[in-house]
């Protein structure tokens, strides 16, 4: 009787794209150990998922997720152009466009021309918005903090490295101590329902 051949768990190996993100590639077998990794990070995220949804709420009523995510990249990165800042939000320059747009008009970002280059002009985050995300990242910070409080010490450690890895893995730079201080991140929540909130005087979603 014929049988077919075990069929072998594959998981991709990651190839760096040019804005130093890893591009899927190749693929390799998956362990069960990486299977249980995989697995723990999903369970986690769903925590880090809460997380992110109730420190959000708080400013609802001035941005949604995803203007939040471009306060986000524009507050960690610095200025940059419109194309490079739609590299790093993953969106085309027409609607990264349209997310400055309403930023601008809600006080949130800065829009300025390049003395380097007069044809281009530089982005960045304004006083207000740059004082939105830390008071975000303060709640996320106080959530996580309570929530890293109560695993057992050697645990913590642990886990320090296996994140560590992780980001490594994923192309995630270290943060500079400068950084550490005001780091926020966002989950993406697809696509925006009608509920959703946008900035002062946005106007139609994209």
């Amino acid at each position: 009787m014929h049988q077919d051949p075990p069929v072998e768990l594959t998981a991709t190996k990651s190839s760096k794209s040019p804005s130093g993100r890893p591009s899927p590639s190749t693929t390799a077998p998956v362990s069960d150990d990486a299977e249980a990794f995989v697995t723990a990070l999903l369970t986690a995220s769903r925590v880090l998922v809460g997380v992110s949804a109730r420190s959000l709420s708080e400013v609802e009523t001035a941005v949604t997720v995803t203007q939040f995510r471009t306060l986000v990249v524009l507050e960690s990165r610095g200025e940059v152009n419109l194309s490079g800042l739609a590299d790093l939000l993953g969106v085309n320059a027409s609607t990264a466009l349209r997310m400055i747009d309403r930023l601008l008009v809600a006080d949130l970002v800065t829009r300025r021309d390049n003395p380097s280059n007069r044809r281009e002009v530089l982005l960045g985050v304004s006083p207000a918005g740059r004082r939105l995300v830390r008071r975000v990242t303060r709640r996320r910070r106080s959530e996580l903090t309570r929530v890293v409080s109560a695993m057992p010490a050697d645990r913590r450690t642990e886990l320090v490295a296996a994140l560590r890895a992780f980001a490594e893995a994923a192309g995630e730079p270290e943060p500079s101590p400068d950084e550490v201080s005001s780091m926020a991140w966002y989950v993406d929540a697809g696509p925006e329902t009608s509920s959703s909130r946008r900035a002062p005087g946005a106007g139609p979603r994209a």
